[in-house]
């Protein structure tokens, strides 16, 4: 960590305190989501649609809003949105603390998810901006804070809603507000580029319609955007199918909660220990390209491990039990992990390059909402292999397609690696080679 800080320490005040930001922002986040479903269902009595509802439409609310925040950030300038996204987060989440009506519930949802909506894209761009020529390492550097947040959040978290979740929705609320004031205060002003580029040289300003239009004739682009789907839905598993492997093995005791938390803390441990010498290492011996098709390879090898566990007798019970229940799982945690870990740099510093280093944060908020809807209908889809699969007897199904589309992202990966397809717009093939 000695090494980590004193990298942090080398980037200018602007950027150490975006990271910062990142960790504060996922600390209060993740303090209270994990905890949401529980509070809505149990305190307050909703039915199981209501839960779904009120969380689903935090995600359709911020997934959905992504182009929006992006496109308004890139015109009015980082800061005014990213202190924007969170004092309404601040807002949301108080209100979902102190009311029980639904249509409170719903209209604290949105604006959480909003807020997200406002402050992601604008975050992003900003330290692409500010890193400069050293974004690559500053990415590394942010996904250590970002995955510090997630991994100290819940635990946060359980200590307070053991009090009463009311307080744990009053703190995170606190630790938004104090975060927009020291915002407020300490981060430069940084302007989009969305102002610019008048057609007529004239320094009118491109209308957005426009600026979307021009986007969407970004081939390389949406190609890359939509082979970068695959990341986010193995990645996603963590959450979704090795905690079902987990249960269905371990049990919903004790052991069981104990081996999904420990899902959780091996792949953020890693990250926070791992991330930037896997970066440096990465970044000595292999191009962008490579370095993204080897990242998702090895998010497709996560899941062997599981699948060789799949070929071997399930004891009854006992450590036989336990070790097959939570190792297998546990190693494709950890190779998720590291697969993100050499994806995420190369990826945000890939996004700037395709878009010629303009409207950055216009092109994170397509690229984020388009993952989104990747990894939505790619978890429907896990979930549903995942039942389908067991009630068929053929328990290793899912492994072999989450394992194959790792594959295939990477072959496409690597092919617009290949055709020259993930160079700066304008670069020829050829110095891609």
């Amino acid at each position: 960590m000695k090494g980590t800080l004193a990298q942090v320490r080398s980037y200018e005040r602007s950027v150490q305190l975006l990271m910062v930001n990142q960790f504060t922002i996922n600390l209060g986040f993740y303090m209270l989501m994990p905890y949401l479903a529980a509070h809505l269902s149990g305190t307050l009595g909703l039915a199981g649609w209501l839960v779904g509802l009120v969380l689903g439409v935090r995600n359709f609310s911020q997934q959905g809003m992504f182009l929006i925040g992006g496109t308004l950030a890139d015109r009015l300038g980082y800061k005014p949105l990213i202190v924007a996204g969170c004092v309404l987060r601040t807002a949301g989440f108080a209100t979902l603390g102190l009311v029980d009506s639904l249509p409170a519930l719903l209209a604290a949802s949105a604006a959480t998810g909003l807020a997200g909506a406002l402050f992601n894209p604008a975050v992003r761009a900003y330290l692409a901006a500010e890193a400069g020529e050293r974004r690559l390492e500053a990415f590394a550097l942010f996904n250590v804070f970002y995955q510090a947040g997630i991994l100290l959040g819940p635990l946060v978290g359980m200590v307070l809603t053991g009090l009463d979740f009311r307080v744990t929705c009053l703190v995170s609320a606190g630790i938004f507000a104090l975060l927009s004031i020291v915002q407020i205060r300490a981060l430069p002003a940084r302007g989009g580029d969305g102002a610019q580029g008048g057609a007529d040289g004239a320094g009118r300003r491109e209308g957005v319609l426009s600026q979307w239009r021009r986007i969407l004739a970004n081939r390389p682009f949406l190609l890359f955007s939509g082979a970068m789907i695959g990341s986010y839905v193995l990645s996603f598993q963590v959450y979704l199918a090795l905690p079902l492997e987990v249960k269905r093995l371990g049990g919903d005791g004790e052991f069981g909660t104990a081996a999904v938390a420990m899902l959780f803390a091996v792949s953020g441990l890693s990250t926070i220990v791992a991330q930037t010498r896997v970066t440096a290492w990465c970044k000595a011996r292999l191009v962008p390209g490579r370095a993204l098709a080897w990242g998702l390879l090895t998010m497709g090898l996560a899941f062997v491990p599981l699948l060789a566990a799949g070929a071997l007798p399930v004891p009854e019970a006992g450590i036989g039990r336990w070790a097959l229940a939570a190792l297998p799982p546990a190693l494709a945690a950890l190779l998720l992990a590291l697969g993100t870990m050499i994806t995420y740099p190369f990826e945000m510093d890939t996004i700037v390059r395709l878009c010629g280093d303009r409207l950055v944060a216009t092109h994170y908020g397509l690229y984020n909402t388009i993952c989104g809807i990747g990894i939505t209908l790619g978890n429907l889809l896990t979930g549903a292999a995942l039942d389908a699969s067991r009630a068929a007897g053929l328990p290793a199904l899912p492994w072999l397609v989450l394992a194959a589309l790792g594959l295939a992202c990477s072959a496409a990966l690597y092919g617009l690696h290949r055709t020259g397809r993930l160079g700066p717009v304008g670069r020829p093939a050829a110095a891609m080679a």
